[in-house]
């Protein structure tokens, strides 16, 4: 068992940025990585819009260099994930999946939410080359092109028209006969001219040489008036939802219906004294890199409190 003041759970730019400022104020931290270092950021291509890079940069860059600022600053990785945890009593304890068990006065979670996907082979294909889950990190690349949102809800409504403001055209995939969403964004959709509602349609392939250039869909699968076509497009965006990566901590951390961790107003602390929850795992709303850095940064200050006032 190995002991340390601060444990840090996920490496995505809320992990990475609470190391840095827990490095810098001598708690030497610990962080487990999870499966996926550097976090939801580095399944897309380049970022143009966290403050600092007037060019942009490359997403998987841009992690590796937050993750050399927080060794710098002290900071040891664990290439490892979390298998069970015990908050039970204090100093917590932490089991990783190769059976290490790490203690710790103070935890911070970052371990981010993961979007949903329609589960196509496709998907996983395109992904970076025209398949994302985030329409303001990416909208920006299809400008005056044609892209799909696939989704009937709030945020497929708002992400159609975010994209109706830079796109030529927008269709909204719906696979039910209407719109879940509230009654003013279903106004706001019918208002927008950009937009093209294909109700009661399903997404079953996507298709194109060197990057998305078109989507095969199904009108009312499986009904004998059953009709499948394809529409010409260069971007396809998911907007069905997305997972909070909270589930090993949910026995003793309070979390909301959607599995969000709750944090109190204004700030990372939890329900348990000294375990802080930062970035999306904790954000069902803004899913930003600047964002959940920033609130990297709230977690890792107000856990150096904690520490020294404990």
């Amino acid at each position: 068992m190995t002991h340390t003041r601060l444990l840090i759970i996920g490496s995505g730019p809320a992990g990475y940025t609470a190391a840095v400022y827990a490095g810098r104020a001598n708690l030497s931290p610990v962080l487990v990585e999870g499966m996926q270092p550097g976090g939801q950021l580095t399944t897309t291509t380049e970022v143009e819009n966290f403050p600092g890079f007037p060019s942009g940069i490359d997403a998987n860059e841009l992690m590796e260099n937050m993750r050399a600022q927080a060794e710098r600053f002290g900071c040891t990785m664990i290439a490892d994930v979390v298998a069970e945890t015990d908050f039970s009593q204090q100093p917590y304890t932490v089991t990783l999946s190769d059976g290490t068990r790490l203690t710790a006065d103070s935890i911070i979670i970052a371990t981010g939410a993961s979007a949903k996907y329609l589960g196509l082979d496709d998907e996983k294909k395109y992904m970076g080359q025209g398949v994302s889950a985030c329409a303001t990190c990416d909208g920006f690349f299809y400008r005056k092109k044609v892209v799909a949102v696939v989704g009937g809800g709030d945020t497929a409504c708002e992400e159609a028209i975010y994209l109706a403001g830079l796109a030529q055209k927008v269709y909204l995939i719906v696979r039910k006969p209407f719109l879940r969403a509230s009654q003013i964004m279903r106004d706001r959709v019918a208002a927008n001219e950009k937009i093209e509602v294909l109700f009661e349609t399903n997404t079953v392939g996507l298709f194109g040489q060197d990057g998305v250039e078109g989507a095969h869909v199904v009108w009312r699968k499986g009904m004998p008036d059953e009709k499948r076509y394809d529409i010409a497009i260069n971007g396809f965006f998911l907007a069905i939802g997305h997972h909070p990566n909270s589930q090993a901590f949910a026995p003793w951390i309070r979390t909301d219906e959607a599995g969000f961790i709750v944090t109190e107003a204004g700030r990372t602390q939890t329900n348990l004294p000294g375990i802080f929850a930062a970035g999306d795992v904790a954000d069902p709303f803004y899913r930003q890199a600047v964002v959940a850095a920033g609130s990297g940064a709230k977690a890792a200050i107000e856990a150096e409190k904690y520490l020294t006032t404990r």
